[in-house]
């Protein structure tokens, strides 16, 4: 007999991104941005890299909302994952945690 787990009633972060209007015009993808945030959210929740809760911590000190700390954080990882892309290189920590003290 299967196991059936019970469905939240409540849409993943992703799932709320999709229902976003996409196209041309639209400077971002928001199913891109749902992912690149919920990266930002388990490195803070996990605490790795630490610097990534460090620098929401300051944010938050310099009284950027938690919303707009996690967006900033998000452009440095979408700014690592670039170099990562485009360089053909491993995730650079100290790239990183330069780019995450560049912020704010």
């Amino acid at each position: 007999m299967r196991n059936k787990r019970k469905k939240s009633r409540e849409p993943s972060r992703a799932a709320r991104a999709v229902g976003q209007p996409h196209d041309e015009e639209t400077p971002l993808n928001p199913h891109l941005k749902a992912a690149i945030l919920e990266v930002v959210e388990n490195q803070i929740r996990d605490g790795d890299p630490l610097e990534t809760r460090q620098t929401l911590e300051r944010l938050l000190a310099a009284g950027y909302s938690r919303k707009q700390a996690v967006e900033i954080i998000g452009s440095a990882l979408v700014e690592e994952i670039w170099a990562i892309l485009h360089d053909q290189k491993p995730f650079d920590r100290a790239r990183f945690t330069t780019l995450l003290e560049q912020l704010g």
